[in-house]
């Protein structure tokens, strides 16, 4: 794993962190009505999918069990169709997305230290 590699699994990993946090104990209508949750939330998953984009090809075909295309995809749906997000797409994300992906992210990164 070359530096840069590790710097942008690290990135991703930070991120996916903060929006655990930020969403731990918020349900879904609780994006609705809460807008700097709802944009923070937003961030942190842009930085993921941006951080995945930067990740080697070698990387990501060495680690098939990440959804490399479906996180960087859900950057550019994020950040272009900015006025069309859909706040339960960013809940299940949330909930169902994220802390597999962190256990998965420290893994890797645990084995190449």
């Amino acid at each position: 794993m070359t530096a840069s590699d590790a710097n942008r699994l690290r990135h991703m990993l930070d991120a996916a962190r903060e929006a655990v946090e930020f969403g731990a104990g918020q349900k879904r209508d609780d994006l609705i009505h809460n807008r700097v949750l709802a944009l923070a939330l937003v961030r942190c998953i842009e930085i993921i999918g941006e951080a995945a984009a930067k990740v080697s090809p070698e990387l990501r075909s060495k680690y098939p069990e990440i959804p490399w295309a479906d996180i960087i995809g859900m950057r550019h749906r994020l950040v272009h169709a900015y006025y069309e997000i859909d706040l339960g797409r960013i809940c299940d994300t949330l909930t169902a997305d994220l802390p597999p992906m962190i256990s998965q992210l420290e893994r890797i990164l645990q084995a190449y230290q």
